[in-house]
């Protein structure tokens, strides 16, 4: 599979350090709206091919999959574009800013027969059945209450700074609570309530959502990109509780009974980096000729940026794409 990279930011170099120790998978173009930028990057990760112009990779037939690494305001118009010339598309996360935009991502994909997929990387993760299959096994008992957060000082940083490029904490970092949250209780939400402190430009800097589910379950979780939280995800139930080590890329599970005893430590396998599970399910869909990758199928993108929508609205914050 041939693999393409649509910017060369930092989250671009992070994949491309991955890809290159990949096998199965070339690390074949970069494309930059700065050509000197990409040929830097293509000599220093040894891709292929560079390109001074996202149209003119994506118009080399040689492209099997294109990573879209631009900052998520931008990722409708980049994702769009790149299947409307018939490629498969890996989109970073938060995958667009409304779940309006989702859609019409998900429905050019099927219109144009092409794969598309979020790279939302803890949904790919071996880690997720390992937490899945301890709370399904009884261990902890009933399950009543998770609770997560996730939280980095990088409110400086100017994609999260800025309204027009969809910045904040909630599409940043608030998604991977959210997922963490979905992936253990499901789908089945009746309320959602939620707060922010917002910055001086209109951003939420942090911020908290509690979701309430119609079985009494309930997920607390916190978001904040000024300050470094502990990451953690806890599973509560009536038997003890299930605490998993940085919900971004979990390190290590541990089980413990009612009295605070550790049972048992799952170390999750051995990685590259952890991105390597979203392109190898991205080659598995490929070679299957899906549009959708099973780990996370397009309606559960949608769910995501339409919870985050209702979150948005409680806050009052609307980017300048949306009016």
């Amino acid at each position: 599979m041939r693999f393409a990279i649509l910017g060369a930011g930092g989250i671009a170099r992070k994949m491309a350090a991955t890809v290159i120790r990949m096998e199965g998978v070339e690390a074949y173009a970069v494309a930059s709206r700065d050509g000197a930028k990409a040929e830097g990057f293509a000599r220093e990760f040894g891709f292929a091919r560079s390109y001074g112009s996202y149209e003119k990779m994506l118009d080399d037939p040689k492209v099997d999959l294109v990573y879209i690494a631009t900052p998520h305001s931008h990722h409708h118009d980049h994702a769009i574009m790149a299947m409307k010339k018939g490629k498969a598309v890996l989109c970073e996360k938060a995958f667009s800013i409304n779940a309006d935009q989702a859609r019409e991502m998900v429905c050019v994909a099927k219109e144009n027969s092409v794969l598309l997929a979020e790279a939302i990387w803890t949904r790919y993760m071996p880690s997720c059945s390992i937490i899945n299959g301890l709370v399904s096994s009884g261990v902890i008992g009933t399950v009543t209450s998770l609770t997560a957060n996730l939280g980095y000082p990088v409110g400086h940083v100017e994609r999260l700074r800025e309204l027009a490029l969809a910045g904040g904490s909630l599409l940043d970092l608030g998604v991977y609570p959210l997922n963490f949250a979905l992936m253990v209780f499901g789908r089945d939400i009746v309320d959602i309530s939620s707060s922010c402190v917002k910055t001086t430009a209109g951003v939420d800097a942090r911020g908290n959502m509690t979701l309430t589910y119609a079985d009494g379950r309930m997920a607390d979780l916190h978001f904040n990109m000024d300050a470094a939280t502990d990451r953690r995800g806890m599973i509560f139930g009536s038997k003890g509780y299930i605490e998993v080590r940085n919900i971004n890329n979990p390190e290590v599970i541990r089980v413990f009974d009612k009295n605070h005893v550790c049972m048992a430590s799952h170390e999750v396998p051995p990685q590259i980096s952890g991105y390597e599970y979203e392109v190898i399910a991205c080659r598995n869909a490929l070679e299957k000729g899906q549009v959708e990758c099973p780990e996370m199928p397009h309606e559960e993108i949608i769910f995501v940026m339409e919870i985050m929508d209702k979150v948005r609205e409680k806050w009052g914050i609307t980017f300048p794409q949306e009016a």
